[in-house]
């Protein structure tokens, strides 16, 4: 019998850890072994940013994995990032699984991914290189509507980093024999019902909770149970 997956909670490199800590707490008091690798560092230095983004998480899944099979979970601005992850990873990744986020595009980068008004909204806004925090992409009270408590809100807030415009004009690598032989997609916003309903025509299973995209912080039980499912269905 195949051992129990290591699950390894991938962030967004466009926010923080933070958004996956909750859920982390609750898979982990349901018995999995869990890992929340740190991604922002990467953005310390000079680019190219996606190969060590990969780096630093699947370093992260190694850690937890310790020689058992892992799951990948990418959060939001992770779902590309997830085949670079298992390419760089050591340990057998078996299984992906997307949450509210794009699905893969090699070749092409997240700006290119975006329309045309909220790229060009989006590099108007840029300083120096680097792109506004996240809340900031959004009209004002938006995440704070999504996040009503004002201690997570802060330490959410807290965790966001500065994100090199460079990145953003990263084309996805091209990642052969990824998505994983078995993989699986969360949706927790009507924003994500498109990427959704093309991981189901991939054949991905697909759940869908009627909540928020940033439903890790301020519902992690669900989220967490969701996952749970998802992660024992990729990889038997």
């Amino acid at each position: 019998m195949r051992a129990r997956p290591a699950v390894v909670l991938v962030h967004s490199p466009l926010v923080g850890p933070e958004t996956w800590r909750r859920v982390a707490t609750e898979l982990e008091l349901r018995g999995w072994a869990v890992g929340v690798p740190v991604l922002t560092p990467a953005f310390a230095a000079d680019p190219p940013y996606t190969a060590r983004l990969a780096a630093v998480a699947a370093a992260g899944a190694d850690r937890v994995a310790e020689g058992r099979p892992a799951v990948l979970v990418g959060h939001s601005g992770a779902g590309p990032l997830l085949p670079a992850v298992a390419a760089a990873a050591s340990s057998d990744v078996v299984g992906a699984v997307a949450v509210d986020a794009p699905t893969p595009h090699p070749g092409r980068s997240l700006l290119a991914t975006l329309p045309d008004a909220a790229r060009a909204d989006l590099l108007d806004r840029a300083r120096s290189g680097y792109l506004p925090p996240w809340d900031a992409w959004f009209p004002p009270g938006t995440i704070e509507g999504l996040v009503p408590d004002a201690e997570t809100l802060a330490e959410f807030r807290a965790g966001l980093p500065r994100v090199p415009v460079d990145y953003l004009e990263e084309p996805a690598p091209d990642v052969a024999g990824f998505p994983p032989l078995r993989s699986a997609y969360l949706r927790l916003s009507d924003a994500y019902a498109a990427p959704a309903e093309r991981a189901e025509r991939g054949g991905w299973r697909v759940e869908r909770l009627d909540s928020h995209h940033l439903a890790p912080l301020t519902d992690p039980g669900p989220v967490a149970a969701a996952v749970a499912r998802l992660v024992e269905d990729v990889a038997r």
